[in-house]
């Protein structure tokens, strides 16, 4: 029940769908005859999409997520024991109609994988991840990976999978419980950069402490803080991302599972 709950809160509270419904009730007021109402509330809809747009706030809300967290150098890792991929990384509904695999925006997660799965041979690798979709469903995203995996000539026996979690909590409860990690055991964890702030503090709360290894990166650093977007469009995804993390971080933290 929890898991629907917060689909549909967050699309009404994600931001480009809010400044919608914001706008549509100013244009509600002003053809019912609140014409200084209506009027009112427009203007400070199209003043927050171009301040969303043309200024650099949805850098500085993500960069206040990525720089939170980064790689140790990899000479440095020494022995590992596995790495875990959270989901995130495939389109499992256009995969499945298409009979292919199908990487999105978080491909680096998978990617990354397979460099590190070939890196660090007597590794195991688990990915964690079912489906979150709640229309358009297609196959769970962890088998679609383990299936890329093995396409690339990375044996079965090293993958594990889990296929049941809907969120980053149950990522971290149920990829223990398939693991069973061992006292010593140094295992990474890879999700996008903007991810690992929540996801590094959920695993520590469920007693299993990873290694952060964030990929997918946003932006290039601190030198992006004043940088005015070139795609109003694309500020206004990462306000959205941005928005989302934030918004599951207090949330995780109040239900106490952070650490």
């Amino acid at each position: 029940m929890f898991f629907y709950i917060s689909k549909i809160f967050w699309f009404f509270a994600q931001p480009s769908n809010l400044i919608i419904i914001f706008l549509v009730v100013g244009a509600i007021f002003y053809f019912r005859g609140k014409v200084k109402t209506g009027t009112r509330i427009v203007a400070l809809g199209i003043i927050f999409i171009s301040l969303v747009g043309l200024s650099p706030l949805s850098y500085l809300l993500m960069l206040s997520l990525e720089q939170q967290y980064a790689k140790p150098p990899i000479e440095a890792i020494g022995p590992l024991d596995g790495v875990i991929v959270l989901g995130g990384m495939i389109d499992t509904a256009i995969s499945e109609a298409r009979d292919e695999t199908t990487l999105n925006d978080g491909a680096e997660r998978l990617t990354e994988a397979v460099r590190l799965a070939y890196r660090f041979p007597d590794a195991r690798i688990m990915i964690t991840g079912g489906t979150g979709a709640i229309i358009y469903r297609g196959q769970d995203e962890a088998t679609s990976a383990q299936g890329f995996f093995t396409d690339i000539g990375i044996r079965k026996d090293r993958i594990l999978i889990e296929t049941e979690s809907k969120n980053t909590w149950q990522n971290a409860i149920y990829s223990k419980e398939i693991i069973q990690p061992e006292p010593g055991e140094r295992w990474l964890l890879i999700t996008s950069a903007f991810h690992m702030p929540r996801s590094i503090g959920v695993f520590r709360a469920a007693g299993f402490d990873v290694i952060p290894w964030p990929v997918d990166y946003r932006t290039r650093g601190m030198q992006d803080a004043l940088r005015i977007p070139s795609q109003p469009s694309k500020a206004w995804t990462y306000l959205d991302i941005a928005a989302k993390e934030w918004i599951g971080y207090v949330a995780y933290a109040l239900s106490g599972r952070l650490k």
